[in-house]
């Protein structure tokens, strides 16, 4: 018996993507393009507008092209810039010593045979490699000292190699802790020291395999260090490969690290990665990648505090009790229990570094609040993120809009120069920004941080 002829609309939905692709190949963005002001999607309260459902998903690409020569950043009015280091490969994210010095984990996605397969799977490669994401890994961490404090490290040397797509970094008393994709392990340490060779003490293993979407785990410990705090991103963008894909995931795992012993703290959390103790009330916070593929205005990526045992939604609802109608068998009974964020960032921003101002030595009104470097769109049209922002806090809480510190990532034409990760305060008072596409540490710096 012949088999029937397959329908107009399952053709469509199959070659959407690569209809997309040979678009995107063209420079040319395809989908939706947003109807609101980037503000409405920021803020306790944001606007959330019906979702946009397409067969070809909107893609709005900014090249990779790294730093012409001459060209920075441009930082906000009172504040100047410059090049810790240049040269890197891939710098994901920075830590610093209480010494001063600066460990930059220069890092790539790890291979997942799995996460390529099928249209999409090609499709979505091909996005993240025109985005600057598709260079090996270093798997290593690299550490530059600025002795003389003039902005630019004199010291480079390899702190840690042969890592496996290192991202987070903590030092609890002697004991350094990195968050490989596949693994939290241990390393000694003694101030001063500029290298480890050391073999690696595992401490617990984390959720990755042969899909590995989100394959970063950020971790940062607790005032006393009897715990670590580790971010899981999903395995996927809302469940489509099943929830069994992603025990343990969409989460930040509480870790016992003498033990390796470890429970889920939160929940329902897609992509989170930067975390930091807010210095008022000492709650712990994050910032979270959302979901993609329901219109440039949805949904926005969101600063929030975390609380133990809470539900944040992903990924059967956003922003508390939205339902996405995309996730089958639904769960009406997690939903009930979906807590809000407490503050939007906006729209595919893409949040992944985030730090509190700490000090004196930046302008008065970055002195509470926290830094959150934004990597930048794929799903929207026009772009968003692609700039540090300073989120102002007043009473523990976020007011008022996010405020631009370091923008000019991007060129006129929309290509990429660099894209914003990792943040942190460096010993002098100054903000370090991890640069994975210009492949750079920039160091922004007020009046009073030499």
């Amino acid at each position: 018996m012949r088999s029937p002829a397959p329908s107009a609309l399952s053709i469509k939905t199959w070659l959407a993507p690569a209809i997309c692709a040979a678009i995107v190949g063209g420079l040319v963005a395809c989908g939706d393009t947003a109807l609101l002001p980037p503000e409405a999607g920021m803020g306790a309260n944001p606007t959330l507008p019906p979702p946009q459902k397409r067969l070809i998903p909107t893609v709005n690409i900014a090249p990779a092209k790294g730093w012409p020569e001459g060209v920075m950043p441009t930082p906000m009015t009172g504040l100047g810039v410059t090049a810790l280091a240049r040269g890197l490969d891939h710098p994901r994210w920075v830590y610093v010593l209480p010494n001063g010095d600066v460990l930059v984990a220069e890092s790539n996605a790890p291979p997942k045979p799995e996460d390529g397969k099928g249209l999409r799977g090609w499709f979505m490669k091909k996005v993240m490699g025109r985005a600057g994401a598709g260079t090996p890994t270093a798997n290593r961490i690299t550490l530059l000292r600025d002795a003389d404090g003039d902005g630019q490290a004199e010291t480079r040397t390899v702190f840690l190699q042969n890592l496996n797509s290192p991202f987070g970094m903590a030092l609890v008393g002697n004991d350094f802790y990195v968050a490989n994709t596949d693994a939290v392990v241990r390393f000694p340490y003694q101030p001063g020291q500029t290298s480890i060779t050391a073999a690696p003490v595992k401490v617990v293993d984390l959720p990755a395999g042969p899909i590995n979407h989100h394959w970063t785990k950020n971790i940062i410990a607790n005032a006393d260090g009897s715990k670590l705090y580790v971010t899981v991103g999903s395995n996927s963008n809302v469940g489509e490969r099943g929830m069994e894909a992603e025990t343990g995931r969409a989460a930040i795992w509480e870790v016992d690290p003498k033990t390796g012993s470890h429970g889920v703290y939160a929940s329902g959390l897609r992509n989170p990665n930067g975390m930091g103790w807010a210095p008022e009330t000492g709650a712990l916070w994050t910032v979270v990648n959302e979901r993609d593929e329901i219109g440039s205005d949805l949904v926005p990526d969101y600063l929030t505090s975390v609380r133990d045992g809470v539900f944040y939604g992903w990924p059967y609802s956003y922003y508390g009790k939205n339902v996405d109608d995309r996730v089958r068998p639904a769960r009406p009974d997690l939903v009930s229990q979906a807590v809000s964020p407490d503050y939007a960032l906006g729209s595919h921003v893409a949040p992944l570094g985030m730090v509190f101002s700490e000090g004196k030595a930046l302008p008065p009104s970055l002195a509470a609040g926290a830094f959150v470097g934004e990597h930048g769109s794929w799903n929207r049209v026009p772009h968003s993120g692609y700039k540090v922002v300073f989120v102002p806090f007043q009473k523990g809480l976020p007011a008022g809009l996010p405020v631009d510190v370091l923008t000019g990532f991007l060129s006129p034409e929309g290509h990429a120069y660099g894209r914003p990760v990792g943040v942190a305060m460096d010993k002098r008072g100054a903000l370090l920004v991890a640069d994975d596409v210009g492949n750079v540490v920039w160091r922004v710096s007020g009046n009073q941080a030499r």
